[in-house]
């Protein structure tokens, strides 16, 4: 079966060079496009595709709102890939927080753009441990303290191993490694630890693992030494 998806970009250039790179490749059907965030919501509830590409920057409702409206549904099982100019950190967290699947530079070759709607399609996040890291720990020295989430509890202390070793940016190999354990228990572990805390992905469960206090090095708070 084809992965569906829907090109959201104000620019009807920019949506066509997408759709010839995406409409080459035999696995993927592009079903629709839409040129702002109120377009692309309508769109996601009448073709119900498998990824929607946003763009950030779109006149009558921007990108972000629009991701927030679309995984607002619960019976929504379409999953975003933001698109953007530049490798903006506060719209990356943003999309994150919402519970985007990840983002693309929109100047990036089209292979990537191939391995991400692939990537996402099978239900896993687009961003690198590295990128993860960075943005999430320079937004959490912005936040608020932490406070421990009472969905925590739900968590067996394995699992909450787990999590913190998600937030490190750590693999499945490299947490199996650390606990002495096999990767299809490591794979068992975040299964349970995204359904017992209502995340999407492993991006969502290391922006709750910051926002919760589980990872030590957080860094300084902006005023202190």
């Amino acid at each position: 079966m084809s992965i569906r998806v829907l090109l959201v970009d104000d620019h009807a250039l920019v949506r066509r060079g997408f759709r010839m790179i995406l409409d080459n490749e035999p696995d993927i059907d592009v079903v629709a496009e839409a040129e702002d965030g109120q377009v692309a919501i309508a769109a996601v509830r009448r073709h119900r595709p498998d990824v929607a590409l946003i763009d950030i920057q779109m006149p009558v409702l921007d990108g972000l709102e629009a991701t927030r409206r679309i995984l607002a549904d619960e019976h929504n099982r379409t999953r975003i890939l933001i698109l953007t100019t530049f490798e903006r950190d506060d719209y990356v967290f943003q999309a994150l927080r919402l519970g985007a699947s990840g983002f693309l530079l929109k100047n990036a070759p089209p292979e990537d753009l191939l391995t991400g709607v692939r990537v996402v399609a099978n239900g896993d996040a687009l961003l690198s441990p590295s990128i993860t890291r960075r943005v999430v720990q320079e937004f959490a020295r912005h936040s608020r303290d932490p406070v421990d989430s009472p969905d925590l509890q739900r968590l067996t202390n394995r699992e909450t191993e787990v999590l913190r070793s998600l937030s490190l940016g750590l693999s499945n190999a490299e947490i199996a490694a650390a606990l002495f354990v096999s990767e299809a228990t490591v794979k068992s572990y975040v299964s349970g630890v995204l359904s017992k805390l209502g995340l999407r992905d492993r991006v969502q469960a290391v922006v709750f693992a910051y926002e919760n206090g589980l990872v030590p090095d957080r860094g300084p708070r902006p005023g202190t030494t």
